[in-house]
């Protein structure tokens, strides 16, 4: 395994820090301040490739392998965490669509969702299970040629922006896990009913839901791949999106201690910039080195991923989530405390990345869940 990336790969991160230092930069406090969707940014994203990237290319997207990938959510991040989630986020299911749906499902949302011109969520987490997936009572039953899937969905990314939405539901309730399956549900359909989340503490310009599935009715050709078989469907993806999330980590932090470092060689007291405190600079290397050591444990579960052996990118991805989110939530920490009282306003983005880094330790299996996968592994 190399220790440098490719010059493609190189070129990516260019390019990603680039539109993301233009575009999101200037206007990603008042984003956060007004929770607001940034829609137009993620257009000119999709425009440059940055919407969907590892959709192929006969589907419109550029085709990015797993690292190509993981940079482009690292740069986005490091711009602005909750931006960064919206504009990422944006082909929320699209992996379990290119691999287990039929071609009209891919014909007809892949191309538009690599454009900009659709987003695209997952429904999966309930109120009453997150972790525990097999534990969903969001249920459908075949009703002739069509299926109807009544339930409750919680903390659904793109819930109230998504034009269409990969849902899981029990079809085989009695079965358990063995019991779920995906069904492919445009969210015009009657019945779909979203309601955006709006209180959140961090990365608040992206859109968040809860969705109620009433009567909702879907033909069965809706189904994505086998009837009950989307619980293992599903697990074929864990090592990916944790793999986005450690990225998503990286990214924050390298911005937090950006943002440290601009302001340790600005701010003085005492007749001199407070970068020359030792106090402060072993901060900043203790930060740095942090960010690295999870950036080099991150591209390596990316690298596990792409060569697509289950067992040895499970345990990776996880690794990888667990430490760059600990360490994210510790050097926004310490970014917001060199800041000293200047981090706590909204003047800088210290707050800001103090607060969006928080969400990494929660979602895709929080850091206790990926603790049981990695013992799992290694016992």
């Amino acid at each position: 395994m190399g220790f440098s990336l490719s010059d493609e790969h190189e070129a990516i991160r260019r390019a990603v820090r680039e539109f993301a230092e233009a575009e999101i930069e200037p206007v990603a406090r008042e984003h956060d301040a007004e929770r607001r969707y940034p829609e137009e940014i993620r257009k000119k994203a999709a425009e440059l490739d940055f919407v969907g990237p590892a959709i192929p290319t006969e589907y419109g997207g550029p085709g990015m392998d797993t690292l190509g990938d993981t940079i482009v959510t690292e740069e986005l991040w490091r711009a602005d965490p909750g931006i960064g989630s919206a504009v990422g986020s944006a082909d929320f299911g699209t992996n379990m669509l290119i691999e287990f749906g039929d071609e009209w499902m891919k014909e007809e949302w892949l191309p538009e969702i690599a454009a900009g011109e659709a987003v695209s969520a997952s429904a999966i987490s309930e109120p009453a299970h997150g972790s525990n997936v097999a534990g969903m009572e969001t249920q459908a039953e075949k009703d002739g040629e069509e299926w109807v899937i009544d339930g409750t969905k919680m903390w659904i990314t793109n819930g109230t922006v998504a034009d269409v939405s990969l849902v899981m539901a029990k079809t085989s309730p009695e079965q358990g896990h063995r019991g779920i399956t995906a069904f492919l549900v445009p969210t015009e359909t009657d019945g779909f009913q979203p309601t955006k989340i709006d209180n959140k503490l961090g990365i608040r310009a992206s859109d968040l839901a809860e969705i109620v599935l009433d009567g909702v009715r879907v033909p069965a050709e809706n189904v994505v791949g086998e009837v009950d078989e989307a619980f293992y469907q599903l697990m074929e993806f864990f090592a990916d999106g944790r793999t986005s999330v450690a990225a998503q980590a990286v990214g924050a932090a390298q911005g937090a201690l950006e943002g440290a470092i601009a302001y340790a060689n600005e701010r003085e007291q005492f007749d001199q910039k407070i970068a020359d405190f030792q106090a402060i600079s072993h901060k900043i290397a203790e930060m740095a080195t942090q960010v690295e050591a999870a950036r080099a444990l991150t591209y390596r579960a990316a690298t596990e991923v792409e060569r697509q052996n289950q067992e040895i990118a499970a345990k990776y991805s996880s690794m990888a989530k667990l430490f760059a989110s600990e360490m994210a939530v510790d050097v926004a920490d310490e970014g917001l405390q060199v800041h000293g009282g200047a981090g706590y306003v909204t003047d800088h983005a210290a707050e800001r990345y103090y607060r969006d880094a928080r969400i990494t330790k929660i979602y895709e299996g929080t850091s206790e869940i990926q603790k049981n996968v990695i013992a799992d592994r290694v016992l």
